[in-house]
């Protein structure tokens, strides 16, 4: 195994995370890319020219190159709108193709890209590997979402897929459950995490840093859509204030000649920007939200951060909050797990593997604040259990390394380059 197509249509790896549609595969399409190029895999990688000015081709390390294919205006397009424009990055990627060699494999992320590469897999006669990250008929279930011209895109690709990735065994399931993928195509190869940049560190310095107090800190990092549940961490925040005042309450009640300070209030950090058609309207909603629950003085609105300095956040908090309504991985989950930061998560797709309930956080059925309340309350008020699960978090997200990711999938691939290729069905 020499050289790999990667196709990442929609979303450049070079754009910064939480901005637009820029996510967890961004950074899935970039960590993975150089840790192949690292293990002599030449990667080049092509993605949409989305402004004016790119170079055609951008060297991010040797052995791995960015492809800026002109499709469509060289400015910001919803990704519900993109897929007009794949028939002219197809045949800019196959251009750029047969100008300097043929690849050993293609390897397609996302269902625009998978349409892309199931064209060109007939085309140059090479085999295609498939990760969807997510997938339409999983979204329906979850938010009644209708999908239905992505759902019969994804159903073909996965037809004719050489290799279908699934970042979880439940993502495996639901391939097999939802789209009738053959199990024996499909790999379950988890991403990994970057523990040069996420690993535990000082809290009180990363605090100071942010300019945050001595009370609770709250965390939620990822793009603002519905699908993603940051209205549950804002009224789990809620849950939590009210549970302390409570308290407080009840402690009046039995006066004590030892009574020490009340304890400092908790705080949230949002920190992400709006993504997809309702990204606007979910912002704004959050923003009415937080003023009526009167949590304007305890919930920060963070823009993007750059991938390295999301380190900072997680180690600053006490608990990192998902409570998503699907999740085929959870990058955020293993970078806080990384940083030390205890999950409390909806027990949903990658999460329920990623997150050990009650032993490195918390998983929760449903998206019922007073649930997730309940959780950070523990972590809150029984620093021993918050220390232990802490550590254990650590140890958890040390079994996840791009190398390892890296060095399965060259395998796969190299396999693969010796198959007959699998046919349409």
């Amino acid at each position: 195994m020499r050289r790999l197509a990667v196709l990442s249509f929609h979303t450049s790896p070079l754009t910064q995370p939480g901005t637009g549609d820029g996510g967890g595969m961004n950074v899935y399409v970039r960590e993975l890319s150089s840790a192949l190029a690292g293990a002599g895999v030449d990667c080049d990688v092509f993605t949409r020219s989305w402004r004016r000015g790119l170079p055609p081709v951008e060297e991010v390390e040797p052995g791995f190159r960015v492809h800026h294919v002109p499709a469509g205006p060289e400015a910001s397009v919803a990704k519900e709108d993109l897929a007009q424009h794949l028939d002219q990055f197809t045949a800019g990627v196959l251009h750029r193709i047969e100008a300097s060699g043929a690849p050993d494999v293609i390897h397609a992320n996302y269902w625009l890209s998978g349409v892309a590469g199931h064209t060109l897999k007939h085309r140059l006669e090479l085999p295609l590997v498939s990760t969807f990250h997510t997938l339409a008929r999983v979204k329906a279930e979850v938010a009644a979402e209708e999908h239905d011209r992505r759902a019969k895109c994804e159903a073909e690709v996965i037809g004719c897929s050489d290799a279908i990735l699934a970042n979880s065994a439940d993502e495996a399931a639901q391939l097999e459950r939802l789209y009738g993928a053959v199990r024996e195509r499909i790999e379950v190869v988890p991403p990994g995490v970057d523990h040069h940049l996420f690993s535990p560190g000082d809290q009180r310095a990363a605090r100071a840093e942010l300019g945050l107090g001595d009370g609770p800190v709250l965390l939620f990092a990822g793009r603002i859509q519905p699908l993603k549940g940051a209205d549950v961490a804002v009224r789990t925040l809620a849950a939590l204030c009210q549970g302390s005042q409570q308290a407080g309450k009840r402690d009046d009640e039995r006066p004590s000649d030892r009574a020490g300070p009340a304890s400092p209030p908790a705080t949230l950090l949002l920190v992400g920007g709006p993504s997809g058609v309702d990204g606007d309207a979910e912002l704004a909603r959050l923003h009415h939200l937080v003023a009526g629950l009167d949590l304007r003085e305890r919930v920060r609105f963070i823009p993007p951060q750059p991938h390295g300095r999301l380190a900072l956040y997680y180690r600053a908090a006490d608990v990192c909050l998902m409570p998503s309504r699907s999740e085929s991985f959870g990058l955020v989950a293993l970078e806080a797990a990384a940083c030390g930061t205890p999950v409390v998560a909806a027990a949903v797709g990658g999460l329920s593997t990623l997150v050990a309930h009650g032993v490195s956080g918390f998983l929760v059925d449903g998206r019922d604040p007073d649930a997730y309340a309940a959780h950070v309350a523990r972590l809150v008020d029984d620093r021993a259990l918050a220390t232990e699960m802490s550590v254990q978090a650590t140890l958890r997200a040390g079994r996840y390394r791009w190398s390892i990711t890296a060095a399965r999938l060259r395998r796969l691939y190299s396999d693969l380059t010796v198959r007959s290729l699998v046919e349409c069905r």
